[in-house]
């Protein structure tokens, strides 16, 4: 009896157990307010659908207010061009993208606001 009850508290309940090696690692949580987008370039797929969510880099929200956003946004139509914080080519598809940032439509929600711009020298951050 006592055999099997040490036998049992050896392997599935004292840590370093072959039991714990079977377990998949935790998965990282994103801290609040960790994303930076002043250090967002390149391709950008935006997505829409909720049920993606929790797999994309960011949550944003586009805001109507040039005053009100953390970034201003030009689109280049070409990546190599996309070269520092502001400017993003978007992508046409999320696995070919640099980032992808979920787009919601609840500002508090959001990681931060962009804002979209038809002149490329007021593309950038406004931190």
């Amino acid at each position: 009896m006592y055999s099997f009850l040490l036998s049992f508290l050896l392997f599935f309940v004292l840590p370093g157990s072959t039991n714990e090696a079977r377990r998949p690692a935790p998965v990282p949580a994103r801290i609040a307010g960790s994303v930076e987008p002043c250090k967002i370039f390149g391709s950008v797929y935006l997505e829409n659908d909720p049920r993606r969510a929790n797999s994309c880099f960011a949550v944003v929200y586009v805001e109507p207010e040039q005053a009100f956003a953390d970034v201003l946004v030009f689109n280049e139509t070409n990546k190599l061009f996309a070269d520092k914080a502001g400017l993003w080519c978007p992508a046409e598809n999320r696995e070919f993208a640099d980032y992808t940032l979920f787009v919601t439509t609840d500002r508090s929600r959001a990681d931060f606001a962009i804002h979209y711009t038809k002149v490329r020298s007021f593309a950038g951050c406004k931190q």
